[in-house]
């Protein structure tokens, strides 16, 4: 059985360890681990990965963040993944820095790259691991947050946050979400 992993960001050094790039940030870390590294292809940075009989097609699109669903939705095609075996890592303001949850399926929440792709699939029921970034921003500066760096006090917590991201991808394509969400939303 095979599984797609996206994990959202932007490409480029300017973008690189912001809350914006945890997604890629997650993934990054999982190849080091597996002992993987990607390879630049259509539309994303590509490799893959098995973990106990299960291939797992991680991808980092190269799209910008904004256009996220073309390159989702090409490697979804490309390997035949139907949607319920695709996972997103995103980060989320909604979320308290700390919180990592699973979820089925559910709204953008005006995070641009899940509007897309929404937009692309045309619906959004696909799961997502939603990586909690906190809102400490002055109204009117949520770019600027996205966009930053992780606060001092947060660095040291982040490689916790980051193998409990894994654990959730590799319970995901292991056990299903509904178990996953069991096990491991706190």
């Amino acid at each position: 059985m095979k599984f797609l992993i996206v994990g959202l960001g932007n490409i480029g050094p300017e973008y690189a360890d912001t809350r914006h790039n945890i997604g890629f940030m997650v993934l990054d870390q999982l190849a080091k681990e597996a002992g993987a590294s990607f390879t630049t292809l259509r539309l994303a940075a590509y490799t893959e990965v098995n973990y106990k009989g299960k291939k797992l097609h991680l991808i980092k699109p190269t799209t910008y963040m904004n256009l996220s669903g073309k390159a989702l939705n090409y490697w979804m095609q490309e390997l035949k993944i139907p949607f319920e075996n695709v996972l997103v890592i995103v980060d989320d303001l909604a979320l308290p820095f700390g919180t990592i949850r699973l979820k089925p399926k559910g709204s953008s929440a005006g995070h641009n790259g899940l509007k897309n792709i929404e937009q692309t699939l045309g619906h959004n029921n696909y799961p997502r691991i939603r990586f909690g970034i906190g809102d400490h921003f002055p109204k009117g500066r949520q770019v600027d947050y996205v966009l930053s760096g992780f606060d001092p006090e947060e660095q040291p917590e982040l490689p916790t946050l980051i193998d409990r991201s894994i654990e959730m991808i590799y319970s995901f394509a292991t056990a299903g979400a509904e178990l996953t969400m069991t096990r491991l939303n706190k």
